[in-house]
């Protein structure tokens, strides 16, 4: 099959399609004696006839037949991939496979994914939870295309569009004594059970920006998988945990627990959006992006923009590349 190419399908598929040779070329733009050409060329390649000469309608042989065949699955496909590639040059269509490493933010990240799927139909879109795996160097390889993150690392060549601020808060139970105090210290945490998701210390807020840079540690760690199962046992005295303000708010609002800064001015962590830099430009990246900051700021309580040397460092570096 090396001597065959794409023509010669196009050429069958006229002759089957027009039943004579002179209606074939016109189809295909050939005069009748380059068609001609053509096929006695393939047939000699081949080593075999692909029609019956002088016959109307055209007759072809066992071999013709089984090109066309090869014609009817093969030149579609063609096809489809030519308008695919026309699309994905013009900003249309393309993959955005994506992981979440912050566990509660499925909750606002579903009502957007519906969203862009109304918008943009033929971007492949799957989504998975990055709570067991390393999703940045996934990003990197190009296993994904984009990751919902607070913790920006270094030395990889992905680009971090912010979506917004939010304040990490501890919950407590209504009855704990820490609700006569207006914020909580680092030292505090020293006598509690301190209850997470089950993620590595190194992307949890309330160490890497509260706990670690004081030099203390809670009495006991404890890890719950869902949020839900998190607040249960706060509301019941098992503990305490740390949240996204826009997370509590709800638990909160039904006096299930209460709600206390981290430190004085409270800790404000951004959550971003990281891409690999080569992609940072791809009209479909960028519309997810926008919405879902439109959702997020639509939906969620307690959210501020992000910080504008964040939006200045990202520009700065598009600008670089």
């Amino acid at each position: 099959m090396q001597n065959l190419e794409l023509r010669h399908l196009r050429t069958l598929t006229a002759l089957r399609e027009t039943g004579s040779l002179v209606e074939a070329a016109e189809q295909v733009f050939l005069t009748q004696s380059a068609l001609s050409h053509q096929i006695k060329d393939l047939e000699d390649r081949l080593g075999s006839r692909l029609f019956i000469r002088k016959t109307k309608p055209v007759r072809f042989t066992p071999a013709g037949q089984r090109l066309l065949e090869l014609a009817d699955e093969v030149l579609p496909a063609v096809q489809r991939a030519d308008l695919d590639l026309a699309r994905l040059a013009g900003g249309e269509l393309g993959r955005l496979f994506m992981a979440i490493e912050c566990h509660s933010c499925f909750e606002w990240l579903l009502p957007a994914i519906d969203a862009y799927r109304e918008s943009w139909p033929e971007v492949e879109l799957d989504v998975s939870g990055g709570f067991h795996f390393q999703p940045l160097p996934a990003l990197a390889r190009g296993d994904l295309d984009l990751v919902i993150t607070a913790d920006p690392s270094s030395g990889e060549d992905l680009i971090y569009w912010p979506l917004f601020s939010y304040e990490a808060q501890i919950a407590v139970a209504k009855d704990h004594p820490w609700v006569e105090k207006e914020w909580i210290e680092p030292a505090d945490l020293a006598t509690e059970t301190l209850i997470t998701y089950p993620v590595d210390r190194s992307r949890l807020d309330v160490f890497t920006q509260f706990l670690d840079p004081a030099g203390f540690e809670p009495a006991r760690v404890r890890t719950a998988e869902l949020t839900t199962m998190m607040i249960q046992l706060v509301s019941s005295g098992r503990g305490v945990c740390c949240l996204p303000n826009w997370a509590l708010h709800e638990y909160t609002e039904r006096d299930y627990v209460v709600a206390r800064s981290l430190g004085e001015d409270g800790i404000w962590p951004n959550l971003f959006a990281a891409v690999r830099a080569d992609q940072a430009n791809a009209p479909f990246l960028e519309a997810f992006v926008e919405l879902a900051r439109q959702t997020c700021f639509a939906n969620l309580i307690g959210i501020v923009p992000a910080d504008a040397e964040v939006d200045a460092a990202r520009d700065g570096e598009l600008a670089r590349r």
